[in-house]
């Protein structure tokens, strides 16, 4: 049986859906304010939705315009679209909680998106907004001007339970429910599901503090297993769009990246949940079109050698190698006259390239060029359109120009490494001749994970082979329209009398360009990855290599990232300081905040895995856990793997298992099976270790025990052979 609240509401049941051991908080002085209040949300939210259905119906059927103002209808219907799926989305539960002021001013609720009446009132505060700071930062040290804030804990649209914190006398007088355990410390018992659930109401000061941190510089986020750091990442995304104007979409954006792809299967209803669906997510495989085929380097030698700063700025040398002018001149044959085209000649044109122009776009520029250094040497009038367009139909100049500077696929250039020793040496002259050898392969590319920083830092300096061809052919294709334009013009004018009039504006040239077609043009899909984006948050950061942090580099020119991980999670080991590995890597500006309580793991459970990291790293920032789970970390034999299971599945009605290190183990709706590195990030009620010492040596050996294990909110059971 529920208790159910006998306030009468006009837009029907209770907010309140209280279990009966809780039935003293269903009292009316406890809750009469917050029903009034949710029925003037309810209400508000059902105007909204209209109003907003309205707008977004009529937006569509507007004029699509063309160039800024189809721009500008496409992000207003984004907007639209996001602010109605979220309110359609949650209802009621908007709303995360409130706080009251010790001055005895209204309560201020706090939601996942602003709301008013129609009056214009201010129901809910964005959780984003500087006025619901105190929600999440107050503390009995730093209460921030409250008298007392109240929590939410919502099931399936209804309040299951509320916990009221009290920071003065007067929050007494204010009727607060207390009671020995907060919603926050008993959601954190609460069972895990495939997705991420909502946390944001339970943001904690020392997490909200990172979060609403400004986007200058580089942040790093420092913490140990369940100290919540891909809550902070990921709520931090949501927080500068809405906060940093610099950072918004037409601007860049922000780019998010996870370690692995069920970590992004992990999170993805989060960033929506909190009303933003503008972040770009992905991993760094991601990034470049070889990440998802990519085997992992079987030599972990090819993967250190692979994996340095240097070896991506190699392909700068590796590029110039093809950007080399003749040494020779020769004469060019045209219907005008035979022109001589010297050394000289071929240096000035490889001169033109503006900086930072990718090679192949590059070349029509030197095209260009050259058409101008030739044209200058005639004597008379000659038509400029025709003796540009006779040079490109010269076969013998456009060899040459091929020769010295070709149009370049990156997989070709990369898979020229990795086949030609001569060529490698020339681009990486600091490897000796063992190196070199080592990094040579039979299938040149077949391409593995430590391939990608070279195969995206080729693909950034080449540009695209095609880019030129399209981007005649767009010119070929507009001038066509513009053509057909004309004719369509020299129609209508001839049907006007007087030739005065608002037709006669046809004859202006700015008209006719904006009565071309745009989507006669031929384009390609533009890389939402490509970047630049105005901030990149990094989570499980500490895993990557100096290569792969150039990949985000070039994605973001103005260094401005949240870098969250945790090094003693690190496989590979991280014996510098954030601050020293992220300058040589090119970062500046570094801030480091650290978290130190686990608010997931429980005690058993770090208990269990403390010491196995600290034989490794006895310097380890563990973090301190807040609660204890009551049950006790069980060990026993492979051969209770299915009765462990079996015995967990018949206990609990839901929740989410993982068995970690038994790749056969056939895996279940609510029972996972992952490697170590790929649980990373994830949160099961029970974790099955199957024989953990198999897991390796050494600090990786030691890291992925680790965080296996800390992958329990719950329940961990360790299995051995023997």
């Amino acid at each position: 049986m529920r208790v159910l609240s006998s306030v009468d509401q006009s837009y029907g049941t209770s907010a309140f859906d209280l279990p009966d051991r809780l039935s003293p908080k269903a009292d009316p002085a406890l809750i009469a304010g917050d029903e009034l209040h949710f029925a003037a949300i309810a209400k508000s939210l059902d105007e909204s939705i209209a109003e907003l259905s309205e707008r977004l119906d009529a937006t569509r059927r507007a004029p699509g315009g063309a160039g800024r103002e189809a721009m500008d209808r496409d992000a207003e219907i984004h907007r639209l679209t996001g602010r109605l799926r979220t309110l359609r989305r949650f209802g009621l539960d908007l709303c995360l909680g409130r706080v009251a002021g010790e001055d005895g001013s209204e309560p201020v609720y706090v939601g996942r998106l602003g709301l008013t009446d129609s009056t214009g009132h201010r129901l809910l505060v964005d959780w984003r907004s500087p006025a619901a700071e105190p929600f999440f930062a107050a503390t009995h040290a730093r209460p921030m001007g409250l008298a007392s804030r109240r929590r939410y804990r919502w099931t399936a649209g209804r309040i299951s339970d509320y916990w009221d914190e009290v920071f003065t006398a007067d929050g007494l007088e204010e009727h607060a429910a207390l009671d020995d355990q907060s919603a926050f410390i008993a959601s954190l018992g609460g069972s895990r599901s495939p997705r991420m659930r909502d946390v944001l109401s339970t943001i904690q000061a020392d997490q909200d503090a990172v979060i609403r941190a400004g986007s200058r510089g580089t942040l790093v986020v420092d913490g140990g297993p369940g100290t919540g750091k891909t809550v902070v990442a990921l709520h931090r995304s949501a927080h500068l769009l809405y906060a940093d104007p610099r950072l918004g979409h037409r601007r860049g954006g922000v780019l998010f990246v996870g370690p692995h792809q069920p970590y992004l299967v992990y999170v993805a209803d989060v960033l929506p949940s909190l009303g933003e669906e503008g972040v770009q997510t992905c991993t760094v495989r991601d990034l470049v079109a070889e990440g998802a085929k990519a085997a992992v380097e079987r030599d972990p030698q090819v993967a250190r050698l692979k994996s340095s700063a240097d070896m991506v700025r190699a392909i700068e040398a590796a590029v110039r190698f093809y950007e080399e002018p003749p040494a020779q001149g020769m004469t060019v044959s045209t219907d005008w006259a035979d022109i001589r085209l010297t050394a000289d000649d071929w240096a000035e044109a490889f001169e033109a390239p503006e900086a930072g122009t990718p090679h192949n776009e590059a070349r029509e520029q030197i095209w260009d060029e050259l058409g101008t250094i030739l044209l200058a040497k005639l004597d008379g009038e000659v038509p400029e359109g025709p003796f540009r367009k006779s040079l490109r139909q010269d076969e013998e100049l456009a060899g040459a120009l091929h020769g010295a500077w070709p149009l370049l696929e990156a997989a070709d250039l990369v898979g020229d490494l990795w086949s030609v020793p001569a060529y490698l040496r020339k681009c990486a002259p600091w490897l000796d001749r063992e190196d070199v050898h080592r990094l040579q392969r039979a299938d040149a590319q077949a391409w593995t994970v430590s391939d990608l920083p070279l195969l995206d830092a080729a693909r950034q300096r080449l540009g695209d082979p095609e880019a030129a061809r399209l981007r005649r052919r767009q010119q070929a294709t507009v001038a066509a329209e513009r053509a057909r334009m004309a004719d369509v013009i020299d129609n209508v004018l001839a049907a006007d009398d007087d030739g005065e009039g608002a037709v006669t504006m046809l004859r202006g040239q700015d008209l006719k360009d904006s009565l071309v077609d745009d989507a006669a043009l031929p384009g390609n899909e533009p890389d939402l990855l490509a970047g630049p984006f105005a901030h990149i948050v990094v989570d499980e950061a500490q895993e990557l290599t100096d290569a792969e942090w150039q990949m985000l580099l070039l994605r973001c020119p103005s260094r401005s990232f949240t870098v969250v991980g945790d090094r003693a999670q690190a496989r590979n080991g991280f014996t510098e300081s954030w601050e020293e590995r992220l300058e040589r890597v090119g970062l500046d500006r570094i801030t480091v905040a650290s978290l130190s309580i686990n608010y997931r793991t429980p005690e058993e459970v770090m208990a269990e895995a403390e010491p196995a990291i600290r034989a490794a790293l006895p310097d380890a920032n563990v973090p301190t856990s807040v609660r204890a789970a009551g049950i006790p970390v069980v060990h026993g034999s492979v051969t209770d793997l299915d009765t462990v299971l079996d015995d967990w599945l018949a206990a609990n009605a839901d929740g989410t298992a993982c068995v970690i290190g038994a790749p056969r183990f056939r895996p279940t709706s609510r029972v996972r099976s992952l490697t170590p590195s790929l649980s990373k990030g994830l949160e099961f009620d029970l974790v099955v270790l199957v024989d953990p010492d198999a897991f390796g040596e050494g600090i990786e050996g030691a890291v992925d025990r680790y965080v296996a294990m800390t992958r329990a909110t719950r329940q961990l059971v360790v299995l051995t052979s023997s």
